[in-house]
């Protein structure tokens, strides 16, 4: 049994609360506003009174809280122990943080995909002195936890890398199917959508790579016509088009042929 901390206890601080207590580890939470605590967590006055004597510390709070809640918590923490940072700070404040004098060991921690569906099965990505000890806690949980090479900060940069793509992409298709919708086309555009994502993934990158840089400028255009589609005619927003189109006009202007160079 393992003396776990859980720090928030919203929806994924009360998922992981949840599934150690359920594991059989003994479990106390703090957070200053959810209103409940998962069975079987004793909830703390205090994020300090929460940490004294634990093993391991898993912090779930928002990012903007990680400088406090470590300003605190780590003092009191012993020799030997874990604290685990899950907040989506930027790279360089989990290497801050991961600087801060304690004697426990920082793990910079990501969540690499969504706990609502996957709950404590969430893949991870762990970097830092205490990567091991969040590996041996939350594998048996059914989690795949890969540890990257590096200090505290490159977990976090593995999933802002990772970021771009997914939380673009699923900008890319709400705005594509809000637009379809309203085109009473949605069935379409999301068959569309699936023949994209489907088959050979490294061919559709490498495709990507070459032909949107070689036809930025005339895409350009296109993509200006089609923000101009969705907000005039469809009157559906069309942030993402609109940057789209700003980003190719960006890579057609890097890449077009400077005036008068021989060919």
């Amino acid at each position: 049994m393992t003396v776990c901390t859980v720090i928030g206890l919203g929806e994924a601080g009360a998922t992981y609360a949840a599934a150690l207590v359920a594991a059989g580890h003994k479990v106390t939470g703090f957070d200053p506003i959810a209103p409940e605590t998962p069975e079987g967590v004793t909830r703390a006055a205090t994020a300090a009174e929460a940490c004294a004597g634990a093993d391991i510390v898993l912090v779930l709070t928002g990012a903007a809280a990680a400088r406090s809640v470590a300003a605190e918590c780590l003092p009191v923490l012993a020799e030997g122990s874990c604290y685990a940072d899950f907040t989506s700070s930027s790279p360089h404040v989990m290497e801050e943080l991961g600087q801060l004098p304690s004697q426990a060991a920082f793990a910079d921690v990501a969540i690499l995909g969504p706990v609502p569906t996957q709950g404590a099965k969430t893949p991870l990505m762990v970097s830092g002195p205490g990567s091991q000890a969040v590996a041996a806690l939350l594998a048996p949980l059914g989690a795949a936890v890969e540890i990257a090479d590096g200090e505290p900060g490159a977990a976090m940069a593995h999933k802002l890398l990772r970021s771009v793509l997914m939380k673009g992409l699923a900008s890319v298709v709400v705005e594509a199917v809000t637009a379809g919708r309203a085109a009473g086309l949605e069935t379409w555009i999301r068959d569309q959508i699936a023949r994209q994502l489907a088959g050979d993934g490294q061919a559709v990158i490498d495709r990507f790579l070459v032909g949107t840089a070689k036809h930025a400028l005339r895409r350009s255009k296109e993509m200006q016509d089609t923000a101009s589609y969705l907000a005039d005619d469809l009157n559906v927003p069309a942030e993402m088009t609109t940057a789209a189109a700003a980003a190719l006009v960006r890579m057609g202007s890097e890449t077009a042929e400077p005036a008068g160079a021989l060919r």
